[in-house]
């Protein structure tokens, strides 16, 4: 069942202690209205297909999914967790989008030892010193996608970048990724606004800086308007784009189209992977909706499948968060990626692949797999992480 904040909030059966629950309540929060709502409607998208692939249920237990905004503002997001939690009881969270409304999520979802499944934001705090057992992500660390990248751009031979990221926790998380592998010149690094709309300063320093290529973060939104002004400037003759998978994915090519070809991309997804999983996903999720998955998509159908191993593992006692958590580590689910393990601080060991824009077979503009940047990849920041004890 899938229930939306404004139809209200019913209460969930109470179970006792060590018995099995009745059914699994989940609350989805997660950016639904401006700039980046593309990006929460396709998390939402994604964990509602597995739920209904999986007959409604999680663990073979009836799915009860609460759905709710967070207005990418993490006031909003903290207030609206803290009713899921108190109010609704739910047994777990995931959702969220952007890593400033995890930050401030975080804390009150862990005090109240409720487990946080993220089905995207993995911002390094949470990897590193703040590292939390009722936190897992099972999308990356915020580094990873833009370390793949630089890793490919310095392989690539290019000398000197123009980086460009919104002003928060994902977007300084993503240049420290980028420049961890990428050595060579940064002609210029610019932070913007988080809801910016107009690019048109930027582009200006940038065609100033004259860099071999650009590199952007800049998720849903606010990517295709920077793309969109980018080739209207025409800085897309004088020099190469390149992006995390966030900035060129299918919400981002559906809005900008034929000029986004050539462009080159890493991400830990992509739609023409080919693993059982992943083809049963695609196909699904193009019949349902009309379209094809992007990576938030796959995080959230992976992050309902991975609910679902863990609480048939624990037989539906979700009571026992020692168990439970252990569950959770053990991952015995096929995810649409391939191969997916947990390191000590929760978040993933994965592969991340190179992708390029193209035309498919089907005269559509989108991703094709067409190399691999880095296997079974940690974060940096695992060592800094003590798990403390449930």
């Amino acid at each position: 069942m899938f229930t939306g904040a404004a139809a209200g909030f019913a209460a969930l059966a109470a179970t006792a202690g060590a018995f099995a629950a009745d059914s699994v309540k989940v609350g989805l929060l997660t950016t639904l209205s401006g700039p980046g709502a593309g990006l929460g409607v396709d998390i939402r998208d994604g964990f509602q297909l597995a739920v209904t692939l999986n007959g409604g249920k999680l663990g073979g237990l009836g799915a009860d999914v609460i759905i709710a905004d967070d207005a990418a503002n993490p006031e909003t997001g903290r207030q609206t967790a803290d009713r899921l939690i108190k109010r609704d009881k739910v047994d777990f969270l995931t959702g969220i989008v952007f890593s400033n409304v995890m930050l401030a999520v975080g804390a009150p979802t862990f005090a109240s030892k409720t487990f946080y499944i993220s089905a995207n934001a993995g911002p390094s705090q949470l990897a590193g010193a703040q590292c939390n057992p009722y936190f897992f992500a099972v999308s990356w660390q915020n580094d990873n996608l833009h370390e793949a990248v630089g890793n490919y751009v310095a392989e690539k031979g290019f000398k000197k970048l123009a980086l460009v990221a919104p002003n928060y926790p994902a977007g300084k998380d993503a240049l420290t990724g980028f420049k961890r592998y990428y050595k060579g010149d940064v002609a210029l690094e610019v932070y913007t606004q988080l809801k910016q709309l107009d690019y048109g300063a930027e582009l200006s320093r940038i065609r100033a800086a004259k860099p071999d290529a650009v590199y952007i973060f800049l998720p849903g939104g606010l990517g295709i308007n920077f793309i969109k002004q980018f080739v209207g400037a025409g800085l897309n003759k004088e020099m190469k784009l390149f992006g995390p998978g966030f900035s060129a994915d299918e919400d981002v090519i559906k809005a900008v189209g034929e000029p986004m070809l050539g462009m080159f991309n890493a991400s830990h997804w992509a739609h023409d992977l080919d693993n059982a999983a992943n083809k049963t996903f695609v196909a699904a999720f193009e019949k349902a909706y009309g379209r094809l998955p992007s990576l938030y998509a796959s995080q959230g159908y992976d992050a309902a499948r991975m609910i679902d191993a863990a609480v048939r593992e624990v037989k539906g006692n979700l009571e026992d968060k020692a168990a439970l958590q252990k569950a959770l580590a053990a991952a015995k689910f096929a995810s649409v990626r391939g191969a997916l393990k947990f390191n000590t601080n929760q978040y993933p060991i994965q592969d991340y692949y190179i992708r390029e824009i193209v035309k498919d077979a089907k005269g559509r503009v989108t991703n094709r797999t067409v190399g691999v940047a880095f296997k079974n990849h940690a974060d940096a920041y695992v060592g800094e992480c003590k798990m403390p004890p449930l």
